[in-house]
């Protein structure tokens, strides 16, 4: 009876290791759910907006979508989350440049007609060359609004502690995709095998501009506790809307003119710190 319980004990353990070292080595599938296909933004319905192609310095090529902004008006450098594409999210485009807003949209590797393969090292990276090519299009810093979308808003926030911005949207932020990670595999040691940990209540204390974070209180992929998180460890000032019933990532109409106000009131110099 011992030997067999001594058999099934390494039978586990050894099945154990196999997953974990599977789940290690695919562990960016899990992350990253990139949509390849190149559209146009003509294609995607977008009028007056040009595809870029911005190159790496380790030889790959970065699409963004980029529409000037009206003379007064900020840019917002717009960074997607884990999925899908940017005709995708070409409704959200179409949104600001209508209010005038300026935005670039960037895909990271291996969406959209990007080429290579995402990892935090290179968004981070490649975020920070689209914002140098803004700078080289004359926008100035002080017009430059990071806007992080879910996996995103842990990039935005890399870009904002090393980047001269003058704000930062978080929008459905998370703590950390290390402690999103171990809360959906518990029985893995998450702290030892994962690569790209996104760290953003690390970050987020380095980041000395305006922050507005909006988040769903209904949002089944990231806790909104984290939100609230995230926004407590944040520097002032900072503002953050909580969408009753909001699911994750939403772009409707209210949600929109939070964000847009929050745009307004931070031109016109109305965001003031709490005592």
């Amino acid at each position: 009876m011992l030997l067999v319980l001594k058999y099934i004990l390494i039978t586990l353990v050894l099945l154990y290791v196999v997953v974990a070292g599977a789940m290690y080595v695919a562990q960016r599938r899990f992350l990253y759910f990139p949509d390849p296909v190149r559209t146009a933004p003509a294609a995607a319905g977008l009028v007056g907006v040009s595809e870029l192609v911005i190159p790496t310095p380790d030889g790959e090529k970065l699409i963004a979508w980029y529409r000037k902004a009206r003379p007064g008006q900020p840019t917002l450098l717009y960074l997607h989350g884990n999925g899908g594409s940017l005709a995708f999210r070409a409704e959200t485009m179409r949104k600001y440049i209508e209010h005038g807003r300026g935005m670039l949209m960037l895909a990271y590797r291996g969406f959209s007609g990007s080429t290579g393969s995402p990892t935090e090292t290179a968004n981070v990276a490649d975020a920070k060359l689209a914002y140098e090519t803004l700078i080289r299009d004359g926008v100035k810093p002080r017009d430059i609004i990071l806007y992080g979308e879910s996996l995103g808003s842990g990039v935005a926030i890399q870009v904002a502690k090393d980047e001269k911005v003058e704000g930062l949207i978080l929008d459905a932020p998370y703590t950390s995709i290390l402690e999103l990670a171990s809360a959906e595999f518990p029985w893995l040691p998450v702290g030892l095998l994962l690569k790209d940990r996104y760290e953003s209540i690390k970050y987020i204390h380095d980041v000395h501009v305006p922050i507005f974070i909006m988040h769903g209180d209904a949002d089944e992929v990231v806790p909104v506790e984290m939100a609230r998180r995230l926004f407590a460890a944040a520097n002032e000032p900072k503002e953050i809307k909580i969408i009753h019933g909001g699911g994750h990532v939403i772009h409707d109409g209210p949600t929109f003119a939070f964000v847009n106000g929050w745009i307004d009131r931070l031109r016109a110099g109305k965001l003031l710190a709490r005592d």
